[in-house]
């Protein structure tokens, strides 16, 4: 498995990063508030929300969605399927307000929830959002991978004056990283738009983004003893996307493989890979770019199905073997 240990003095699984972030927000901004499904005195269904009722009370932790102007709502989704309920309201209200009212009128809410497959729930909880959300105008989209990730970027969230679209993942939640002082320090923020490389290497980059990144780091160290260096770059954000950092690990390395766990058509691999096809990195490549998705179909219900529709570590190996030509 990918190693987390880094010097640091805290282990804190992703989400008590979350849980972390909020608090801290809430207690540096009265204007921070939370809403959601059963986000309050049920600690939200995940319980990324665990005590924040009991330490701010009612006015602040609220299970009825309500909209207040001048405040900075985090808005929790159960699951991110079901913001398609609340869809017209995220793109329509939401996305385009401060473009329409000519940046008088700024909307700064913060939709969060578990986004992407999980485990055993089937087809219509099982969907990846990043693409939906990542083609419209108007929202910032963060897909944290680690603790530090949701940490950094759900405080940068919080702070912003735009509407950002925040995706977790349901089966990170429990996973814990190690943490550095620094990064627990009650002002430390991520800046949204900027990628990490989070493994370097010189013989090609892989590029990810939510729990698909571990996946690429575990695949890089398999490679490693064949002999082949991954550079591993997690995106952090899907919107803005950090295009730079892909395409100077591109021309470091002359191969490029995406690796994500929505659907391929439309998808964010395709994306990254039409910018690289479109700027100054298309001349270094050495193979075409090459993308690991989700399979496209609905999500199947059976354990072992679902397995084969949602990439694997040894999807990833199979790939960089083949675009190396090995």
């Amino acid at each position: 498995m990918y190693s987390h240990r880094v010097m640091s003095l805290f282990q804190v699984n992703v989400r008590d990063a979350l849980n972390q972030a909020m608090d801290e927000e809430l207690e540096r901004d009265e204007k921070v508030f939370l809403l959601g499904e059963e986000v309050a005195q049920y600690d939200g269904a995940y319980k990324v929300s665990r005590g924040l009722w009991k330490k701010y009370g009612d006015k602040r932790i609220i299970d009825t969605p309500i909209t207040e102007a001048g405040l900075r709502p985090i808005c929790e989704f159960m699951t991110w399927n079901f913001s398609m309920q609340a869809i017209d309201q995220v793109i329509n209200s939401a996305a385009k307000t401060y473009y329409m009212s000519a940046g008088a009128q700024p909307v700064p809410i913060v939709f969060r929830g578990p986004n992407g497959s999980s485990a055993g729930v089937a087809a219509q909880h099982s969907q990846c959002f990043a693409a939906w959300y990542g083609h419209c105008p108007g929202l910032k989209v963060v897909s944290p991978w680690n603790s530090e990730d949701a940490r950094g970027l759900l405080k940068a969230a919080i702070r912003d004056n735009n509407p950002v679209v925040f995706l977790e993942n349901e089966l990170m939640y429990g996973v814990p990283f190690d943490l550095s002082e620094e990064v627990m320090h009650k002002d430390f923020v991520l800046p949204i738009g900027k990628a990490k490389v989070e493994r370097q290497g010189t013989h090609i980059t892989l590029v990810s983004h939510s729990r698909c990144v571990g996946f690429c780091l575990d695949a890089a160290a398999v490679l490693a003893k064949e002999g082949v260096e991954c550079e591993v770059v997690n995106l952090r954000t899907i919107r803005p996307l950090d295009v730079e950092t892909i395409e100077a690990s591109v021309m470091k390395t002359g191969h490029l493989v995406t690796v994500e766990g929505g659907w391929p058509q439309y998808g964010v691999g395709a994306e990254i890979c039409a910018r690289i096809m479109e700027g100054p990195a298309f001349n270094y490549l050495d193979a075409p770019a090459v993308r690991v998705t989700g399979v496209d179909i609905p999500m199947p219900y059976a354990k072992i199905l679902e397995d084969h529709s949602v990439p694997q570590i040894k999807d990833i190996i199979f790939t960089v073997k083949k675009v190396l030509n090995m």
